[in-house]
């Protein structure tokens, strides 16, 4: 009997419509599931921020050539042997005048962020694992359990290291929860409602959760009372439990028809239309046959360039204006048109031509800066948004282009391998920005090198456009194959503006696909 492919998931669910009261619901649930991964992500830029400081010096410890005004030069110097005064003109305090990382300890302050990016790395590696065997769903409560517990005992740091420690603990739930809500979306929805939930949805839910810690910032000038605004978010939403469902085509992946069936019965109550008594019938569990490495390492490159630029720009967000708050807010600001022009992408440009051409502009952007004239920061910091307008906006696109290429069998996996090679990125951009002591225009260079390169590699990607999500490893090979045959006469004739058959009707014939 034939078996259910996932290209006919969509047409077997038809009946459920794209935009019913399910749909609705579950959409804008996941998107809020991810606001605090928005102000979480970046909070380091006012807790590790560096305020104006001096060394302490007590009356009773000056010496005698400090009294008799002397030449000051002629003395001998020595370290801050009773500690550093910090200025509270912009903080009340941050983990840098909690724990005096300045001077000799100034290098743990960009390691923080790396601490907190090896804690994203390692549970986008895991959780990847643990999402294609346990499910969507446990994995995304889980690792927002995570991410809003330890964020919040932070506050009671005893030190440095205790704080490293809870933070990467914290970080390992962070973009976890993203890829999670992400990867579930994705597989729930249909048609055009999931490239608006990919591309859109929860990216515009992360970027106002960005633009969100401007204002906690602002009001909780220190870090103990950040950490708890920034944490107690999390405790709303725990009863999503109750109303965000598994993903169904996860559940069809692992041969639990008769649950996958339920829900989407339980869908069709809520959009107020009849379901078949059978949904799914004589569906078989895929088989898994073999991987295409190429096409991991292939998504590897890309999103390490792109999360190294990303954080890169996003980290370096306090030299681009005077007041911190501000400089936040501009980053964050630049990230709704990227997000919005993403969508487009999506929906009316093939994959590949989209993130070509979007690479491009970032890089070249980011080159442009060194031959601003000086005097006109307003430019330089333009086109640093430009540059990150364009590395933003391809982070959203290749999040969606992985999906779409992996099968629903390694489909999170995939893409928390991804995330995993692309917090490598994250976790070296702190000290990248540090190249700028040796050559002011050396990050820019770098990126935009990274940027270029990553473009021209993209065309050894094969196209999505137009496809349905493949379910099996094997379907995952056709596609490989119809994209090496690309280019070549095919032996039927175009249909509609869709992907097409060709008339010999035979499924594994490599001429019966076309890009149009």
């Amino acid at each position: 009997m034939a078996s259910l492919h996932m290209q006919d998931y969509d047409e077997v669910t038809a009946f459920l419509g794209h935009w019913g009261h399910f749909q609705q619901s579950v959409f804008f649930l996941l998107c809020a599931s991810v606001l605090p991964n928005g102000f979480g992500s970046f909070s380091l830029i006012f807790l590790t921020d560096i305020p104006r400081h001096h060394c302490l010096i007590p009356d009773i410890n000056l010496t005698e050539d400090w009294h008799q005004d002397v030449n000051l030069t002629n003395l001998e110097q020595e370290g801050c042997v009773d500690g550093w005064s910090y200025s509270k003109d912009i903080y009340k305090s941050t983990i840098v005048s909690e724990f005096d990382l300045v001077c000799s300890e100034e290098w743990k302050q960009p390691f923080t962020s790396t601490v907190y990016f090896m804690g994203v790395l390692v549970g986008s590696f895991l959780s990847g694992q643990l999402s294609d065997r346990f499910g969507r769903k446990p994995v995304l409560f889980l690792t927002m359990a995570l991410q809003t517990l330890f964020t919040f005992v932070q506050i009671f740091s005893s030190s440095w290291t205790v704080f490293c420690i809870l933070l990467f603990i914290s970080g390992l739930g962070q973009i976890s929860n993203y890829v999670s809500a992400f990867v579930l979306g994705t597989e729930i929805f249909t048609g055009n409602v999931r490239v608006l939930f990919s591309s859109m949805g929860v990216c515009l839910a992360f970027a106002f959760g960005f633009m969100m810690l401007p204002l906690f910032a602002y009001f909780l000038r220190d870090w103990t009372s950040l950490l708890l605004g920034i944490s107690l978010p999390g405790l709303l939403y725990l009863p999503l439990w109750w109303l965000i469902p598994e993903s169904p085509r996860w559940l069809l992946s692992q041969g639990r028809v008769e649950e996958a069936e339920n829900i989407v019965k339980y869908a069709a109550k809520k959009n107020k239309v009849e379901a078949p008594q059978v949904i799914f019938d004589d569906y078989n569990s895929p088989v898994i046959q073999s991987t295409i490495a190429t096409m991991f390492y292939l998504t590897y490159v890309y999103r390490f360039t792109l999360s190294t630029g990303y954080f890169g720009l996003s980290l370096n967000t306090s030299r681009l204006h005077a007041d911190p708050f501000i400089s936040c807010f501009i980053s964050a600001a630049v990230e709704v048109p990227a997000y919005i022009t993403s969508w487009l992408a999506l929906q009316y440009l093939p994959r590949r031509l989209a993130v070509v051409s979007i690479l491009l502009l970032g890089g070249v952007s980011l080159y442009f800066i060194q031959l601003v004239p000086h005097g006109l920061s307003y430019l330089s910091i333009t086109l640093e948004m430009v540059g990150k307008f364009g590395i933003t906006t391809g982070t959203a696109l290749m999040f969606v282009y992985t999906a779409e290429l992996f099968p629903t069998v390694l489909r999170n996996t995939a893409t928390g391998m991804c995330t995993t090679v692309s917090r490598v990125g994250s976790c070296i951009a702190p000290f990248l920005l540090k190249l700028s002591q040796y050559f002011k225009y050396l990050p820019y260079i770098t990126l935009g090198t990274l940027a270029v390169v990553s473009a021209f590699t993209t065309m050894f990607l094969p196209e999505s456009f137009g496809r349905p999500l493949p379910q099996t490893i094997e379907q995952m090979h056709k596609r490989q194959s119809a994209h090496s045959h690309e280019g070549l006469p095919c032996s039927g004739k175009q249909q509609n503006r869709q992907w097409s058959r060709c008339s010999c009707e035979d499924i594994k014939c490599p001429f019966c696909i076309l890009i149009l």
